[in-house]
């Protein structure tokens, strides 16, 4: 391989859960069609876990992310981030959690420094980090600050033939009609809309919009968000040369036939946009962080805690996260 190729940098997340599993299966199964990467992790937990699953992985610790490249094609490079105590597959220990956030502030700094193209991040697990002390949402929350602080970060979750962002997150669905206003959509829109030109290359990117109530509104009878906010902030995308469609009914804008006139969709809560993508392609999602100073990308699934150390668990997604993060890492360098 190429020496002035920068790998990726994938974090442990949560040390008991399926993360060891995947990335030892990716390198396994995988390493010919994969960019290079480097785990953020305890070697001794990888090791162990090669060995519970009968895979013949080699661990290399490296002390540079450089060096991960060279070594790559015979063994799964480390940065070692050591482990409080050993880790049993499947049983949380708080113990262990500043090491999980360690890969990632590690990861993120690499990445702001230019020594690696993108962070791939393991599932965590938020109640063990909380129980720790840890005081961030989630995830992206944690990298936002972490990218100094004025990162406005926005999810997309993508497959081979969706892309959805949801306007609202980890929100009741009680609350999204009063969470939805023309600031947020047009915030949202525009960094979708930016991504899908800077980070996938497409040219004059096109985004649905899928309604927040029934047939989208039906002109106000079945309600008035469509007409009072949704509708003027697409006017002022349109104003700034965005290609925006009006809201849509969402029962009707993800079958194929549908799909094929969009490059995104933007959904107005958290299972408007994943239901359609974990039914399309359920193992080959990926959550894409949008509107961070670096790439981030990790698999649409958690931890998985019932399942760690059985070999069950498929690598599908984090292949996906890898290389939709080297694709979005390689557009970036070249403009």
């Amino acid at each position: 391989m190429n020496a002035r190729i920068r790998p990726l940098a994938v974090t442990m997340g949560e040390p008991a859960g399926i993360g060891g599993d995947i990335v030892l299966k990716a390198w396994h199964d995988s390493r010919q069609d994969l960019p290079p990467f480097v785990a953020l992790d305890d070697p001794e937990r990888l090791a162990t876990f090669a060995r519970r699953l009968g895979l013949n992985v080699p661990i290399r610790v490296v002390a540079e992310p450089e060096d991960a490249v060279a070594v790559f094609d015979q063994a799964l490079p480390v940065l070692p981030v050591p482990l409080a105590r050993a880790v049993e597959p499947g049983k949380l220990d708080p113990a262990n959690a500043p090491a999980t956030l360690e890969a990632i502030r590690r990861a993120v700094a690499l990445a702001r420094a230019g020594r690696v193209d993108a962070v791939v991040t393991n599932p965590i697990h938020k109640k063990v980090l909380i129980d720790a002390g840890f005081r961030h949402p989630g995830h992206t929350e944690f990298l936002a600050e972490l990218a100094g602080g004025d990162a406005h970060p926005v999810m997309m979750l993508a497959c081979p033939g969706l892309r959805v962002v949801p306007l609202t997150v980890h929100v009741p669905l009680a609350e999204v009609a009063r969470r939805i206003d023309g600031a947020l959509f047009t915030t949202v829109a525009r960094t979708t809309l930016d991504a899908l030109l800077r980070d996938f290359g497409i040219p004059g990117p096109r985004l649905a919009v899928a309604g927040l109530n029934p047939h989208a509104g039906e002109g106000g009878a079945l309600g008035r968000e469509e007409i009072e906010v949704i509708k003027p902030a697409l006017a002022t995308l349109r104003v700034e040369g965005f290609h925006v469609a009006d809201p849509a009914p969402a029962d009707s804008l993800f079958n194929a036939e549908a799909r094929a006139g969009y490059d995104a969709v933007l959904c107005m809560y958290h299972d408007q946009a994943l239901i359609p993508l974990k039914t399309i392609d359920f193992k080959r999602g990926v959550n894409i962080t949008l509107g961070l100073p670096f790439v981030r990308t990790s698999p649409d699934h958690g931890t998985a805690l019932d399942i760690a150390g059985t070999g069950e668990a498929f690598a599908d997604s984090i292949t996906e996260a890898l290389i939709v993060a080297s694709a979005m890492a390689r557009r970036r360098r070249h403009g």
